[in-house]
Parts: structure tokens; C-alpha cells; sequence
């Protein structure tokens, strides 16, 4: 078995390892490719190899074994020194008769390089997972979700239930209503609790900008992109719960690709070729009317009707009046941890509160409560702590001698709360006001 010059040629420019092996086992053939590898692997030229055994080359070669049995050897992996490869080797016959043996070696030193900046890459990925969960973990459950009016426990009991399961959400309702609350508490009551969640607000972003922070890109996507790129939040957040916030201000062409996410669960990144597999459960919200974001051409019908498999309407806080003082007492509850004094609400300021319509809803709320607990030194929140808006539903049109019994009761809801409430106390909250407590009772509007 002789190889002519315009063969050896063809086999000294392939970059896998290349051996022919007459029946006796003797090297016909080694090209460039093989006769590096093995004075890397000896530390020592082998010289002119042809004519020589292989086994005594290489006492551990199968290759004499293939003349042996005339199969082939496929996919045998290897591994000496530093150097990993796998090797196919084959019987040849001519006409009908063994002539001998080839063996091809494919290095996968650069496989294995690429496996080793993979598992570089996945560590930088876990790594990344946790600040996201560090940041947008799912601090609140259903526990935290205050439902005492009719309306509001409907809901609750609904997203509840849906939680339990794998479906889309839709919460819609308006601004300030608690949204991510909710959402939050349906992540922790489902089975991916222990993954993570991940949220982001879509009008926060310009197009480009929203597109990388959700599908990610690959380095040199664009100018400016970061080296090694950047994994998205569809990706990060596989396995686990995605919120997506003001989703009716997404541009119409990520709501095409974010349709195509949720149907094939596949996400390509900014500038990449290859798709990547997501697992992972959306749950989106808006305070816009997206049925007439539909007809008005602004919004995906199709994404429309795969987002809303289950619409869930938080009620606006006017709509559930009852719900208001169980709020307004959570909330007092964080302000006097963070004020590190105890914050009480006095009952007149507490009928203010319920008699307020509310447009910005529980965020309003929020806010009324830390501006009135900001003006309370003592810790006791009246009315006349409360912004003038709130006032004026019906306080402002008060007459003097109103004004004045009200002042009084407030006066004297704060020195009970300081006192006690029972006859003791109440003893010496009239001592402290100098009056009787028969009229202590009287300008409470109650009897003994």
C-alpha cells in the first residue's frame, strides 16, 4: 500500500491526525498533524516513522486491533497529557482482501477550551441570577396582600388559585393599586417560588434599549455593546417568573418577538444566531386599556390574547373603602420601623382617610401617611397633619364650633393613647385636660 505525492499532500494539510498501517501492523503513512501531536506528547522527534510498528510508537494504538478483527473503532475517546481527542479508525480492503488500517484523530483541545469558558460563562450567569434576585426578589406573599372588602377578597382568592398554576397573567388595573405586590405574592405561592423573579417596567425603556435589557446580546452586537455581551432577562429569568410591568408600552416589534418567546419558548439574543431554550412564566400589567390599544393598532391582538389567558382586575382603593383603615395599619406598621418610633392614626384622622376618593390609590396612601407622620413629632397622626386635599372632601367646610370639638376629641384621643383606655386612664387623661370625666365622656360623644 503506496500513497502517491498528491495524497500526502491532501493528508499533511488536515488539521486531524492522520495513520495508515499495512497488515503487519507497520506504519505506511503518519502526516504533519499526527507527528506533532506525538513529539508533544513523547518530548521527542520521532523521526521518520514510516516502517516502523506503530505499537511500538504507541504500545497502547487499538489500531492493529481493527486489523485484527477487520471492524472499525468509533469514537474512542483519548486523553494523554494535556491533549483530549477522539479517534475513528478503519479497516481498509482492497478488493475483498484487508490491506490495513487508517486512523483519524480529531483534537478537541479548542472543544474543550470552549467547554471550559462555557462553564466560565454559566458561572458568570448564576452570579448575575443572584444580583437580579437580590434586587427584584419576591419580598411579598398573600400574607401582605390586604383584602377585608367583598371585592377585594374575590380577587385575592382568584390569583390564589391561578398561582398554583403555570398560566399567563394579566393584571389590570389602574395605577398605584399594587400590582407587583400581586405579582410577587403569585410567584411566591407557585411552584417556581425558589426560582427567580425578575421585573422590569416596559415605559422606562426606548425600544432598543427595552430589546437588550429583555433578549440580551452577543459581543459586538452593536457599538457599545459590553465584551462577552450581556444574558437578558428572558433568559435569566428561565425557570423562574418574569413581571412585566406598563407592558401596553412596548413597540410593536418586541411585542412580535415577545409573542414569538411565550409560543416557542426560544429567545435569540441581540446579534446572536443560535436560539436559546427558556422556561420560564409571564406575568404582565398595565394600566392602560388594552382592548383599545387593540382597535387603535397600538397593541398585538395575538399578544393580547395570549397575555390575558387570565385577566385578573385589582379594584381601585375607592372601591373598597372597607380595605382602607387594614392598609392604612400596614402601613403605619413600616413607618414606625423605619421611623424607629411608634406611628398611630387618631380616629378623626382615620374618617378622613375613608371619606377620600383616592386616584392614586394605595401609593397615595403611602405617601399621605409618611407626609402626615413627618409632621406628627408625638407620633399621633390628626387631621390637621393631613395635606389640605384630603381636608377638604368635607373638614374645610366645617363650622367653628365643629372645628372646635373635633380639636378636643383629638386632644383627647392622644392623651388616652398615651394614658390607657380603661377608667384609670381615662381618670387621668381628664386631670391632665383639667375637666370632669363626665365631660370627657361627653365631648367623646359617648356615656360611661
Amino acid at each position: 500500500m503506496r500513497l502517491d505525492d498528491t495524497t500526502r499532500a491532501i493528508f499533511d494539510a488536515m488539521s486531524e491526525g492522520i495513520t495508515l498501517i499495512d497488515t503487519e501492523g507497520r506504519i505506511v503513512f503518519a502526516n504533519r498533524a499526527y507527528r506533532e501531536f506525538l513529539t508533544k506528547e513523547t518530548g521527542r522527534d520521532p523521526g521518520l516513522m514510516e516502517g516502523h510498528l506503530l505499537r511500538e510508537l504507541r504500545p497502547g494504538a487499538r489500531l492493529p486491533e481493527v486489523l485484527r478483527t477487520g471492524r472499525p473503532i468509533l469514537h474512542a475517546p483519548r486523553q494523554e497529557s494535556r491533549d483530549i481527542y477522539f479517534v475513528n479508525m478503519y479497516p481498509i480492503w482492497q478488493n475483498g482482501v484487508l490491506a490495513g488500517g487508517l486512523s483519524v484523530v480529531t483534537f478537541i483541545q479548542q472543544a474543550y477550551d470552549f467547554r471550559t469558558e462555557l462553564e466560565a460563562y454559566e458561572q458568570r450567569s448564576r452570579q448575575v441570577l443572584r444580583r437580579i434576585n437580590k434586587a427584584n426578589g419576591a419580598r411579598y406573599t398573600f400574607a401582605d396582600v390586604v383584602a377585608q372588602s367583598p371585592r377585594s377578597l374575590e380577587v385575592k382568592r382568584l390569583a390564589q388559585k391561578i398561582a398554583a398554576t403555570d398560566a399567563t397573567v394579566l393584571l389590570e388595573s389602574e395605577s398605584g393599586t399594587g400590582k407587583e405586590l400581586y405579582a410577587q405574592a403569585i410567584h411566591n405561592a407557585s411552584p417556581r417560588s425558589r426560582a427567580v423573579f425578575a421585573a422590569i417596567n416596559c415605559a422606562n425603556f426606548n425600544t432598543s434599549m427595552l430589546e437588550s435589557e429583555l433578549f440580551g446580546y452577543v459581543e459586538g452586537a452593536f457599538t457599545g455593546a459590553k465584551k462577552g455581551g450581556k444574558i437578558g432577562l428572558l433568559e435569566a429569568a428561565s425557570g423562574g417568573t418574569l413581571f412585566l410591568d406598563e407592558i401596553s408600552e412596548m413597540d410593536l416589534s418586541l411585542q412580535s418577538r415577545l409573542l414569538r418567546v411565550l409560543q416557542e419558548r426560544k429567545v435569540r439574543p441581540v446579534g446572536g444566531v443560535q436560539e436559546i431554550d427558556v422556561d420560564l412564566r409571564v406575568i404582565a400589567a398595565c394600566n392602560a386599556d388594552l382592548p383599545a390599544y387593540v382597535e387603535a393598532g397600538k397593541f398585538r391582538k395575538d399578544l393580547y390574547y395570549r397575555l390575558s389567558t387570565v385577566p385578573i382586575r385589582i379594584p381601585p382603593l375607592r372601591e373598597r373603602a372597607e380595605d382602607i383603615p387594614l392598609l392604612a395599619d400596614a402601613i403605619l406598621l413600616e413607618l414606625t420601623r423605619k421611623l424607629k418610633h411608634e406611628i398611630t392614626l387618631l380616629p378623626a384622622a382615620q374618617e378622613c382617610l375613608c371619606a377620600h376618593s383616592w386616584p392614586g390609590n394605595v401609593r397615595e396612601l403611602r405617601n399621605v401617611l409618611e407626609f402626615a407622620a413627618y409632621l406628627s413629632p408625638d407620633g399621633v397622626i390628626s387631621p390637621a397633619a393631613l395635606p389640605h386635599s384630603l381636608l377638604s372632601d368635607g373638614t374645610a367646610e366645617l363650622t367653628l364650633p365643629q372645628r372646635v370639638r373635633r380639636f378636643e376629641k383629638e386632644e383627647i384621643e392622644k392623651a388616652l393613647l398615651r394614658n390607657g383606655r380603661d377608667l384609670a386612664g381615662k381618670k387621668k387623661t381628664a386631670q391632665q385636660l383639667g375637666i370632669s370625666l363626665a365631660s370627657l365622656y361627653n365631648k367623646l360623644g359617648f356615656q360611661p
